[in-house]
């Protein structure tokens, strides 16, 4: 038995429509489906998501994220090893 809660949006036309998938193929299955409004300060806030922060507390935003990637990946090229150096380094290691 496989047990989902969803939540979702009817339209105007008043037809609920539920695509989801699940881990039965080929066979016969119960559905059980109970349709319960939300009270009016749940569908406000599935409306207004909350601002999510980074770790120095400002907002965060695809833009920045990719800001953020691109740093990273920068950082990585600056700071980037060849594989000489490092057997290099192991070959010194047990020198100190």
């Amino acid at each position: 038995m496989e047990t989902m809660k969803l939540r979702t949006h009817i339209g105007a036309d008043g037809i609920l429509q539920i695509q989801t998938p699940t881990d039965f193929k080929e066979s016969f299955v119960e559905v059980v489906v109970v349709v319960q409004p939300l009270p009016n300060a749940e569908v406000a806030a599935l409306e207004k998501p909350e601002p999510q922060y980074n770790a120095w507390g400002k907002p965060t935003t695809k833009k920045s994220i990719k800001e953020a990637i691109a740093l990273m990946e920068q950082l990585r090229r600056e700071v980037a090893l060849d594989k000489t150096s490092i057997r290099s380094m192991i070959e010194e290691g047990p020198r100190f």
